[in-house]
């Protein structure tokens, strides 16, 4: 950590995740532009005088080209990550020390062919269905507490469509 940045002076990033599940009650997951094994559900910041459900859909159609999606549930609570030290300073222009995200559970209501990751700003490669109790192994060390309370409070949630 650079001796320039003080973390405990730096705010959280308001923040939205998506825990995106297929008719069978798989969970979207997509890879990073660019590296081998970065693979995480979709998330993004939440912009100025937006809740967390909008900045949710807005966040999938930046992110995955579509917005096809029902709303389940949002979790009860915010959840943070912090980034690790060889980070800080370096993402989000040194604006803020980690996230503070609230997750939404929705059920993806397109075809596979609505998934593009060719958007205006892409920042996904590959992507996949997977189930949920794989999310844990995929994703970077840092973020996987806010991955494993995430599941455990969607856990109930996830199930087939029943259509």
């Amino acid at each position: 950590m650079s001796a320039l940045i003080d973390r405990n002076t730096l705010p959280y990033r308001p923040c939205v995740g998506i825990m995106l599940l297929n008719d069978r009650g798989e969970v979207f997951v997509a890879k990073r532009c660019g590296s081998e094994a970065d693979w995480q559900m979709p998330q993004g910041g939440i912009d100025e005088g937006e809740d967390a459900r909008s900045a949710a859909f807005r966040e999938l159609g930046e992110e995955i080209g579509t917005a096809k999606a029902e709303f389940i549930a949002m979790t009860a609570a915010p959840h943070r990550y912090d980034l690790p030290d060889d980070l800080l300073g370096k993402v989000w222009k040194g604006r803020w020390r980690g996230q503070e995200q609230m997750w939404m559970l929705a059920r993806f209501t397109g075809t596979e062919s609505d998934i593009r990751l060719d958007t205006e700003h892409p920042e996904f490669d590959a992507w996949k269905w997977i189930d949920a109790e794989e999310l844990p192994g995929l994703i970077v060390a840092f973020k996987r507490p806010v991955y494993e309370s995430v599941l455990a409070e969607f856990r109930p949630l996830i199930a087939p469509s029943k259509g």
